[in-house]
């Protein structure tokens, strides 16, 4: 499956396994093994993002076309247990790389509506998908589906940045901005955007959208209040919520804007932790990326217990 001009194609779960290599431990049954059988009606489904197309496309830096291939790899090789989910394939870039921002943003254009085409055809209302990978402009694509599909006019966003830049192209930072003037999204949640980095535009925008920000400053005197304010989100929406990870508010991340500041790992592991009790339109784990081989490590074991803690909302033992 491709997109209309044809540079973006779905690799299926099953070319996936041609393309990673998966160790079998005799006595152990993993998540590759379990992956190979066909799932009925999984819960969760989990796709695949390889571009950075979008990132790109609003001067940032590269990476993020390799996250998912980072987890995916690690993801595999995990012992499996009992979790109901499927792996629905993963979404690439197959066309010849822009040298220009304006030309990039087309591009982004045409995967809004790939990745918006594949999820209508692939998942049901009931199902939950797990979007791994690439740039935060999927985001967009993403909330028209569940808008469509779910209902879902709520976000959290987990982010250092607000992305609520105008809409005058497409890229990596407006898929907020772009979702709140469509009408897809109407409560906008975005926690730890760090407060140097917020322009007099959006500023301007967010007051005017009614967006309830908070910014990481405030949580430095106040580290306890992240799990209160996600789970008030929560308990004040009737209905499903969608909830957005981008990996570059997790400290010392590779990500597509790593930052030395930013919370743990440990601690929005807590946060993905709360998500399996509660009404989920989706979970997107978003702008990760990885350019050496201590990065790709770093970043896929970071995503398999990201996407592992959406799971399972508890210990086995």
């Amino acid at each position: 499956m491709k997109s209309i001009n044809n540079n973006f194609e779905l690799r299926t779960k099953s070319q996936l396994f041609s393309d990673f290599l998966f160790v079998r431990r005799s006595g152990e049954k993993r998540i590759g093994d379990f992956l190979q059988i066909k799932q009925e009606n999984p819960k969760v489904l989990i796709l695949g993002i390889s571009e950075c197309i979008g990132p790109f496309a609003n001067f940032g830096r590269m990476g993020s076309e390799h996250a998912f291939s980072a987890f995916f790899k690690q993801f595999i090789h995990w012992p499996y247990q009992g979790q109901s989910f499927d792996v629905l394939g993963n979404i690439r870039f197959i066309g010849t790389f822009p040298s220009e921002v304006e030309e990039a943003s087309g591009l982004v254009e045409e995967l809004d509506k790939f990745i918006f085409e594949v999820l209508k055809n692939n998942l049901s209302k009931d199902q939950i998908p797990v979007l791994i990978g690439g740039g935060h402009n999927n985001a967009l694509p993403l909330m028209r589906w569940a808008n469509l599909e779910k209902d879902c006019q709520t976000v959290i966003n987990l982010d250092a940045h607000t992305d609520c830049r105008d809409v005058e192209r497409r890229h990596s930072g407006n898929s907020f901005s772009m979702a709140l003037m469509e009408g897809v999204l109407l409560n906008y949640h975005v926690f730890g955007v760090h407060s140097y980095g917020i322009t007099s535009f959006m500023n301007d925008f967010i007051k005017s959208h009614n967006v309830n920000l908070k910014c990481y400053e405030s949580y430095l005197s106040d580290p306890n209040s992240l799990v209160s304010d996600v789970l008030n989100v929560f308990l004040q929406t009737n209905g499903a919520v969608g909830v957005d990870i981008d990996m570059d508010c997790i400290a010392n991340m590779p990500s597509s804007a790593s930052s030395p500041s930013g919370w743990s790992l440990d601690e929005i592991r807590n946060i993905i932790r709360l998500l399996p009790n509660q009404s989920l339109a989706y979970l997107h784990l978003t702008e990760g990326g990885a350019n050496n081989e201590e990065q790709e490590r770093t970043i896929g074991r970071a995503l398999a217990y990201l996407c592992l803690d959406s799971l399972t909302p508890k210990e086995l033992l």
